[in-house]
């Protein structure tokens, strides 16, 4: 039995402690090397639950695994089978193309990229010198999401005519903010949290990028077709030291249908359930932190679903990688090809947030860069 050799770089994203967990739990994968992004703003407040360098000690810790000054030089040095990425989302297409490079196989935690013209050019790194890249969702490995899927397509609503999301929480270090650890984020003010990544622009932060990726994914997944066009709006509501924003929605237009995405930092109550599908004879309702799902039926009558169990390598990332290393297949939601046209929705809405019109969804004929 195989094992595959497993390197973190950047460790600025909440989600790395629970990714790390898989790749340390999984009898194939070792992990062998942790080193972060240098930040472009240093931290306010370091050691605060889920910073950057709070994440690389906890992983440390769980694995055991040496921390290295540089994530180059430990590459370079390492050469392992995968690079997890889970630096600020700026630094994405730089540590994808020195692996690429390499022959390193990388897996980014979502979105893949801030923009369409860095996706593209991870993703021509990795055809180009013939490496492994996929894109790690949290939708992709829940029951639930999948479920929804193939309830739209057994017909069990009938045609889609509009796929709902909102999703959110207080903010990724914001009061009470928990990330599948047991961990609970402590206060941090105003000035600390601006000096994060995740209120920047210039790194890829804001709510839009950190939560209307996923509805730009489940949007594009459930619809079936190719989006055309996006509007997008974004603002600042409470936390004016950052110049990235804690509220976001964006309208997206499909040939036959569409989508309105919502991501919010700002939220407490988190009761409301996300994705909501409508279509011409009922509508799916589903709870994507508990896996739950729903089906409303033309007659009002509600039919609580039992989820279909979900094979081994969808269970999480480390198991997708893994089958996929030893079968050549993984879940389409993880490849480059559907996450260039997911990018290009979120990349249609930022665009337009800035400009305050509606702004085309690029498609592979229209590669920059």
């Amino acid at each position: 039995m195989k094992t595959y050799r497993v390197c973190i770089a950047g460790f600025a994203h909440v989600h790395i402690n629970d990714v790390a967990s898989h790749f340390v739990d999984h009898p194939q994968t070792q992990l062998v090397g942790l080193a972060d992004t240098k930040p472009v703003v240093p931290e306010l407040k370091p050691g605060a639950p889920y910073t950057r360098e709070w994440n690389i000690r906890y992983v440390s810790d769980l694995c055991g695994a040496p921390i290295y000054e540089d994530w180059r030089a430990m590459l370079d040095t390492l050469r392992p089978d995968l690079c997890v990425v889970n630096s600020e989302n700026s630094y994405h297409v730089e540590i994808t193309q020195f692996c690429a490079e390499r022959g390193i196989g990388v897996c980014i935690e979502k979105p893949m990229a801030d923009n369409l013209a860095d996706g593209f050019r991870m993703a021509r790194a990795a055809q180009i010198h013939k490496s492994f890249l996929m894109v790690n969702w949290p939708v992709t490995w829940n029951p639930g999401m999948q479920m929804v899927k193939t309830l739209i397509d057994r017909g069990v609503i009938g045609d889609v005519i509009q796929v709902k999301t909102r999703m959110g929480h207080t903010g990724p270090l914001g009061r009470g903010a928990k990330h599948k650890i047991a961990q609970t984020a402590e206060p941090m003010t105003e000035a600390e949290k601006s000096a994060t990544w995740w209120h920047q622009h210039a790194c890829g932060g804001g709510a839009m990028a950190d939560y209307c990726c996923y509805g730009s994914v489940l949007s594009c997944w459930y619809a079936g077709e190719p989006a055309i066009a996006a509007m997008g709006m974004r603002v600042n509501s409470m936390t004016l030291m950052g110049d990235a924003e804690d509220n976001s929605a964006m309208f997206v237009r499909f040939p036959s249908k569409y989508a309105v995405l919502e991501g919010t930092w700002t939220t407490v109550d988190h009761t409301f359930k996300s994705p909501i599908v409508y279509g011409t004879k009922g509508a799916i309702v589903g709870d994507y932190k508990t896996g739950k799902v729903a089906v409303y039926h033309e007659d009002h009558s509600v039919e609580e679903i039992v989820n279909d169990p979900l094979p081994p390598q969808l269970r999480d990332v480390a198991c997708g990688y893994v089958h996929y290393m030893e079968t050549g297949d993984i879940h389409f939601t993880a490849l480059p090809e559907f996450n260039l046209k997911a990018l290009a929705v979120l990349d249609a809405g930022i665009r337009s947030a800035g400009t305050g019109k509606m702004e085309l969804v690029n498609n592979e004929h229209w590669q920059i860069g």
